[in-house]
C-alpha cells in the first residue's frame, strides 16, 4: 500500500513539473529574444554612430586644411598691408619735397593693393566653397570605410569594379557616394540583418554605371533557418508581380535624393523590387567624365 502511495506522489510531482518546466523554458526563451533584439539594436545603434562619426571625420579634415590655407593667405594679406601702410607714410613725407619719389612710391602702393585685394578674394573664394561643399569629397578610402561600417552593421556586402577608373570631380564623386550610401542603408533598414548587397562599379571609356542589387526578401527566409528550397518556397512571385515591378514607380524622400543627385550629372536614375529576390538600384552616367554638374560638356577641348 505504501508503495503505491509513493507511485501515485511520485506521478503528481512529474505531472507538475513537466508544466513547470516548459512555462520555465517558453520564459527564458522570451527573456532570450529580449536580449537578441537589445543587442541587435544597439549593434545598429553603435554603427549608425560610426556612419556619423566617418562622415564628421571627412568635414572637420576638409575643414581644417581650409582654415590652413586661409591663414596663409590672411598672414600674406597682413604684411602686404602692413608694407601698403609703410610706404604711404613715405609718401607723405617725400611728396613736397621729391615728387618723383612720391609717384614711385604711389604706383608701389597700388601695386600692394592688388595683391592683398587678390589675397582677400583667395579667402572669400575658399570660405564660400567651404560652406557649399561643407565635407572632403569621398574618395576610394571613404567607400571602404562605408563597406566596413555597413558590413559591422550586419549587411554582406560584395563588391566588384571593371574598366579603366578615371578621376571624377570633387561634386560628382561626392554624389556617387551619396547614392552608395542611400541604396546600402536602405537595404539594411528593408532587408534586415544578414541581407546581402552586391555592389558593381561598371567604367566606360567616358562613363560609369552604378548598381547596386540586394536579397532583402530572400533574407528573411534565410534568417528563419530554411534551407534554398525552402527559401524560394517561401518568397513565390508570379508574371504579375514582375509585370508590377516593370511598371511601379518606387517614390520616398531617399529615392527622390539619389535620382536629383544622378540627374545632376547627366545621370539615369532606376530603383525597383525584384519579385521573390529584394531591390535593386541602378544609377548610370554616360558622360561622367566631362561634367561640371550643371551641363555635359568636354572641358578637355
Amino acid at each position: 500500500m505504501a508503495s503505491a502511495q509513493e507511485t501515485a506522489d511520485s506521478v503528481d510531482f512529474s505531472q507538475l513539473l513537466v508544466p513547470a518546466l516548459g512555462v520555465l523554458s517558453g520564459a527564458l526563451l522570451v527573456l532570450w529574444t529580449i536580449a537578441l533584439l537589445r543587442s541587435r539594436r544597439v549593434i545598429f545603434d553603435r554603427n549608425a554612430a560610426e556612419r556619423v562619426r566617418i562622415e564628421l571625420e571627412l568635414s572637420l579634415a576638409e575643414q581644417q586644411g581650409r582654415l590652413a590655407i586661409i591663414r596663409e593667405l590672411q598672414d600674406g594679406a597682413v604684411l602686404t598691408i602692413a608694407r601698403l601702410i609703410t610706404r604711404a607714410e613715405g609718401a607723405r613725407y617725400t611728396a613736397e619735397s621729391d615728387p618723383s619719389t612720391a609717384v614711385r612710391a604711389a604706383t608701389a602702393l597700388v601695386d600692394d593693393g592688388r595683391v592683398a585685394l587678390a589675397d582677400m578674394r583667395r579667402v572669400l573664394t575658399i570660405v564660400r566653397e567651404g560652406e557649399t561643399v561643407g565635407a572632403l569629397q569621398p574618395g576610394p578610402q571613404s567607400t571602404r570605410d562605408l563597406f566596413r561600417v555597413m558590413r559591422d552593421a550586419g549587411l554582406v556586402v560584395s563588391f566588384i569594379e571593371s574598366g579603366d577608373r578615371f578621376a571624377l570631380k570633387a561634386g560628382a564623386e561626392l554624389a556617387i557616394f551619396r547614392i552608395l550610401q542611400s541604396a546600402l542603408s536602405n537595404a539594411l533598414k528593408h532587408g534586415g540583418v544578414g541581407t546581402e548587397a552586391r555592389v558593381s562599379f561598371t567604367w566606360t571609356r567616358d562613363g560609369l554605371q552604378l548598381l547596386v542589387d540586394d536579397d532583402g526578401i530572400r533574407a528573411a527566409a534565410r534568417r528563419d533557418g530554411k534551407d534554398a528550397g525552402e527559401q524560394v518556397a517561401r518568397t513565390p512571385y508570379t508574371i504579375e508581380d514582375d509585370l508590377k515591378a516593370l511598371s511601379e514607380s518606387i517614390a520616398g524622400p531617399g529615392i527622390t535624393q539619389m535620382r536629383e543627385r544622378a540627374q545632376l550629372f547627366g545621370g539615369v536614375f532606376n530603383a525597383g523590387t525584384v519579385p521573390g529576390l529584394g531591390f535593386s538600384v541602378s544609377a548610370v552616367f554616360p558622360s561622367l567624365r566631362f561634367h561640371n554638374g550643371v551641363h555635359g560638356v568636354d572641358l578637355s577641348r
